[in-house]
């Protein structure tokens, strides 16, 4: 039950660091005014990643997992592309939404594995 009430609340502060970051990527605001969104954002990614990857590491090969990644490499793209920041942050978005409202199944579908999650033993 603690572990369900971290994720709630990690998940909760991630979104008030995303919500805040925003304004950067689309209203293209001074650094300084978002940058404590940013940090928000980056630790509790970080961790609620780590979190996953502890409880089950299979989740790396997950749909969930690899659209993490995925938004990963676009918010890089983002930073070395400036001109693409708004775009690919609500590309990053809507990935977000619709793996996060996916059925478990889906977001649980393991993309680079012969053998579905079921049959394999953690």
């Amino acid at each position: 039950m603690g572990q369900r009430w971290l994720n709630i609340i990690l998940r909760s502060l991630h979104l008030v660091g995303i919500a805040g970051v925003s304004g950067g990527f689309l209203f293209t605001l001074e650094i300084a005014q978002w940058r404590i969104f940013w940090l928000l954002a980056l630790v509790t990614g970080i961790t609620l990643s780590l979190i996953y990857l502890w409880s089950n590491a299979l989740w790396l090969f997950q749909l969930k997992g690899v659209a993490i990644i995925t938004k990963l490499v676009l918010l890089g793209i983002a930073f070395v592309q400036p001109a693409w920041r708004a775009e690919l942050f609500v590309v990053i978005i809507l990935i977000s939404a619709i793996i996060a409202h996916a059925p478990g199944k889906v977001r649980g579908y393991l993309l680079f594995m012969r053998h579905r999650q079921d049959d394999m033993k953690c």
